[in-house]
């Protein structure tokens, strides 16, 4: 059976930029909610210092949970090889501290979606720094999880891997036991795509998954669709939302994930509203997996 982790959407620029809420006050928050871990964040302040690392690893298991996850951004489609060496070393760092944590799941991503860049250069080199950087995670039991992610807060350019034939491509291009695909639903509809469909072709490398929800402030999907790759209706007309009131049918999601014999890790984003919504978004989640299985 699938279990629940939460990230800390609503705190990011608490945590990871002005410092005025610390981690120990999120993992006080979580210890709240009926979840089993809590997914972390390499950028939080805190974790530049290697000694807290111990420390955060203890206060959370102390509280009950788990950290099963990491989320990183490693930019791989850069076309200096200097740069994509040391993103690929940063992803090593990355994969020391989920160690360190107890994690077993690492993000990828791609890399940015430089105009320049073709379609077969930009999956050659993200498969290429993918590739370096899976021994090095093997051998401490960890699995590099690929997302089909819109864009890091602090990129330039949205995702090279955006679009769902990019994603899969770079996905088949990829066969080694720790690897997998976080799949997040909602990231489909900022593609201006069907998280669906893309479900569909990729189920059976999932091992991880984002859970949030999106709803429309204006317009209709298929306005959004007409926007270049959904990257202008990112924030023009689709916000966060509470998790099975937006527009991800998590019935279609869940049947298919169970289908395949999905029994991994759901992270919840979600909460920007406050814990409550955050405690609704769990509640409906955990009826939903009790239901299917």
């Amino acid at each position: 059976m699938p279990k629940l982790a939460a990230f800390p959407k609503a705190f990011m620029q608490a945590l990871c930029k002005d410092g005025s809420m610390k981690v120990a006050e999120w993992i006080r928050l979580a210890d709240k909610l009926d979840i089993e871990g809590l997914e972390w964040y390499a950028g939080f302040i805190e974790m530049s210092d290697e000694k807290n690392w111990a420390i955060f690893r203890r206060m959370t298991e102390d509280a009950g949970k788990v950290i099963p996850m990491m989320c990183c951004s490693p930019d791989f489609t850069h076309p200096d090889k200097a740069f994509r060496k040391k993103e690929v070393e940063k992803e090593k760092r990355w994969i020391d501290m989920t160690y360190a944590l107890g994690g077993n799941y690492c993000r990828v991503l791609s890399g940015q979606r430089r105009p320049q860049l073709s379609l077969d250069e930009g999956v050659k080199l993200a498969v290429d720094c993918i590739n370096d950087c899976l021994p090095y995670a093997s051998e401490r039991n960890i699995t590099l999880i690929l997302e089909n992610h819109y864009k890091d807060d602090f990129w330039e350019y949205p995702e090279f891997a955006q679009k769902a034939d990019v994603f899969c491509k770079l996905v088949d291009s990829i066969n080694h036991p720790f690897f997998g695909v976080n799949y997040d639903p909602s990231n489909t509809y900022l593609a201006g795509e069907d998280p669906l469909e893309l479900l569909k072709r990729v189920s059976h490398r999932v091992v991880t998954m984002h859970a949030s929800d999106r709803y429309l402030k204006e317009g209709t999907i298929e306005d959004l669709r007409r926007e270049e790759g959904g990257a202008a209706g990112y924030a023009k007309r689709l916000s966060h939302g509470e998790i099975g009131k937006g527009l991800n049918d998590y019935d279609a999601i869940f049947t298919e994930l169970k289908g395949i014999g999905f029994d991994g890790w759901i992270s919840i984003e979600d909460g920007v509203e406050g814990m409550d919504q955050l405690d609704r978004s769990v509640t409906f989640l955990r009826n939903k997996i009790a239901h299917y299985w």
